[in-house]
């Protein structure tokens, strides 16, 4: 069933500091179809910088590298690289609304260069067989108009060959609010995005933006190709257990959240033996029993002992018995 659903059908949301390559091998242990995402990474740190920005494990597939920047030709020399290290779609940043982001002409800002965005696609397309999306707002400061946002889209895809677009369905401002106020304070507009479906029916469209629950995923689904779950899917990431079943019609059995913790033994005993942090790891694993008696208690130990000189995965047995007899069993 899922070879004929859209890749966009399900994803997580590119998160700064929250969707590092150990939140993504977490993440899959709990759903295989969904789509997952780096954090942005710029193109001056994949090409000067001294660290391997495109590092990730084999699990983590079907995985998606976002690109932040501007310059075109930047652009399709971390596209190459990165299809040469086997990412399965590169997406470009046009959506985030970041100072930091701005000052460097990538972002959200893009969204007023239209012609410009279309170039970058078009140079990573041009080099690269991979697909190449986008992941946008619904419009910038004063420019929110519905005609706006046409005619951004419609120019990416005419003239940079973009079929797939991943619409953040508030728009962004670009002063006066932080990047935190532009994920909350800023209206939603569901049926905005749902409006730019019908106006391009060719074209894949996934939305972003306040979706908390599966059946408000469905709810989209029955307008668009895809749904991306950002903050929700992080802080209880227990609902990625239901993803497979749930939208990919997939006839899974039910995952175990202690089974979960379990396998991922091996992944941090090579990650402490590399001289990684066990709390770098366990971070993203805080809110997985949210709903369950015990919950607090297995936040709160991990919480104060991951971070321990020598904390290893015993740590996180510990915590798993505060917890692991007060989860429902399935009959």
């Amino acid at each position: 069933m899922t070879d004929t659903l859209s890749s966009q059908r399900f994803s997580i949301a590119p998160m700064l500091d929250w969707t590092d390559r150990h939140c993504r091998y977490f993440h899959r242990k709990l759903s295989g179809d969904t789509l997952l995402y780096t954090e942005m990474v710029t193109t001056g740190a994949i090409i000067h910088g001294k660290g391997d920005y495109l590092a990730y494990s084999e699990e983590e597939h079907p995985l998606a590298l976002q690109l932040g920047g501007s310059d075109p030709a930047a652009l399709a020399q971390c596209a190459k690289l990165a299809e040469a290290r086997g990412y399965d779609e590169i997406n470009l940043n046009v959506g985030c609304p970041s100072d930091r982001v701005q000052n460097g002409r990538f972002g959200a800002c893009l969204m007023g260069e239209a012609a410009l965005v279309a170039d970058c696609i078009k140079a990573m397309r041009d080099v690269v067989s991979i697909p190449v999306t986008v992941k946008t707002r619904i419009g910038i400061d004063e420019q929110d108009s519905y005609d706006f946002l046409c005619d951004f889209v419609g120019t990416v895809a005419d003239k940079g060959g973009c079929d797939t677009f991943i619409i953040h369905a508030r728009k962004a401002w670009l002063s006066g609010l932080s990047p935190k106020e532009n994920r909350e304070i800023p209206p939603l507009d569901y049926p905005r995005v749902y409006q730019l479906k019908r106006d391009f029916p060719a074209l894949t469209m996934a939305i972003n933006g306040g979706v908390k629950t599966l059946e408000e995923a469905k709810a989209h689904l029955q307008h668009l190709d895809g749904v991306m779950m950002g903050r929700e899917a992080y802080q209880n990431p227990g609902i990625l257990a239901q993803v497979d079943r749930e939208l990919f019609g997939r006839d899974t059995p039910a995952v175990d959240p202690v089974a979960v913790v379990r396998s991922m033994y091996p992944y941090i005993e090579a990650e402490l033996s590399r001289g990684t942090y066990l709390g770098h790891v366990t971070r993203h694993m805080l809110g997985l029993f949210q709903g369950i008696p015990g919950a607090r208690q297995w936040r709160r130990h991990l919480s104060e002992n991951a971070h321990k000189p020598g904390a290893d995965v015993r740590v996180l047995e510990a915590a798993l018995a505060l917890v692991a007899d007060k989860i429902p069993q399935e009959a």
